[in-house]
């Protein structure tokens, strides 16, 4: 668990810190005291969200949500579609791309074609559109939406990372946080998410001291889990990462994300022969860059150099003009996420269940009965 650093540069950007505090505060304030408002809903809103500037693992969260709740409820997805070059509401499809949606709600719709998945900059207006779909919508999960309180959601799910937990972390610019770390009252959940494989009890005892919970709050534990590489286009013969680990092929690792140091550490799973290029967190890929990247991979003199890219990254390549002979070589690492034990996956699951079955607008909404807790 890494604990926040002071250094020269820390202390220079401190006073910028206090202006953003002033700013934040004042935000909060306007909300606490009703100047600004807050939009409810009469159906089940589950905001999944963080206060931190980096990666905390939200979007395979949002995915077990999914998960946990489409055999039983018609599920929803509304985000405000980051980096997408269209500001309107749209209801996405099998055609949307990344440059109308984003690259998170592309996946989400690509994973899950059932899934109700919607990009709105405005969640209350989104939420209304929500609304209006013929059969209605029985929960609506809000896409990092925490720090957006234009909508009071039923219950609030706040994710910090096990290696840069928010309570030893420092506002902007001096730090990632967003939001004073006060603002972790506003949630119903705290998940401590990327943890590793084993944690003592002990340091469990001390995480939960050091965030310390309201009454009302819940935290639990969850690490991420790596599904078998899968080819990023589609009709491509499947080869399972043994395959290149015998071939003793290089792999080019390519990511476009905050954190690329978990992927990296499983990339070394496969090849020990790791090449990198990393872009800025949901980089917009290029024909240049693609030609970047097949370049990096011709130079490393093997036909069967892999090249590996996290699942979002995955949507935007293949929107690229790669040539038909070259994308037999491009994969992707899916991911998920497992909670550190059964009981608190089983608790985690039925808080989420019984708040979605005692909100539903209309009994017709729920389509099953005994869901089990997963």
């Amino acid at each position: 668990m890494q604990k926040s650093k002071v250094n020269f540069g820390t202390v220079i950007l401190y006073p910028f810190s206090m202006l953003y505090l002033l700013g934040v505060g004042i935000r909060n304030q306007l909300f606490n005291w009703g100047v600004l408002r807050s939009a409810t809903f009469n159906l089940p809103v589950i905001s999944v969200g963080n206060i931190t500037a980096g990666g905390t693992g939200k979007t395979p969260h949002v995915e077990y949500l999914v998960e946990l709740l489409k055999a039983d409820f018609t599920v929803a997805c509304l985000s405000r579609g980051y980096k997408r070059k269209t500001r309107r509401f749209i209801l996405a499809d099998e055609t949307s791309t990344t440059a109308m949606i984003g690259d998170e709600p592309r996946q989400y719709k690509q994973k899950y074609p059932e899934l109700i998945v919607a990009v709105d900059r405005r969640r209350v207006h989104g939420i209304g559109e929500l609304l209006k779909i013929t059969p209605p919508v029985g929960v609506v999960l809000l896409d990092d939406a925490f720090q957006h309180r234009y909508v009071t959601p039923g219950k609030s799910i706040l994710l910090t990372d096990f290696n840069r937990l928010i309570t030893g972390d420092r506002l902007l610019p001096a730090g990632r946080l967003r939001e004073p770390v006060a603002a972790k009252k506003r949630a119903d959940i705290i998940l401590v998410t990327k943890c590793p494989g084993r944690i003592k009890p002990r340091e469990m005892r001390d995480i939960v001291n050091r965030i310390g919970l309201e009454m009302h709050q819940h935290l639990f534990f969850t690490t991420t889990k790596y599904n078998p590489i899968r080819p990023v286009f589609q009709d491509i013969e499947q080869k399972e990462g043994q395959y290149f680990k015998e071939k003793q092929a290089p792999l080019l690792l390519l990511t476009g994300i905050a954190n690329p140091r978990p992927i990296r550490t499983f990339a070394r799973s496969i090849s020990t022969r790791l090449h990198e290029l990393h872009f800025p967190d949901h980089h917009t890929y290029t024909e240049k860059d693609l030609s970047k990247i097949l370049e990096k991979r011709e130079s490393m003199g093997h036909p069967e150099a892999l090249i590996l890219t996290t699942e979002k990254d995955a949507m935007k390549i293949q929107e690229l003009n790669v040539p038909d002979s070259l994308k037999k070589h491009f994969y992707y690492v899916p991911i998920r996420v497992s909670f550190m034990d059964d009981k608190q996956e089983k608790e985690f699951n039925q808080i989420i269940l019984n708040y979605v079955r005692s909100n539903q607008r209309d009994n017709i909404l729920h389509k099953g009965s005994d869901h089990p807790a997963a």
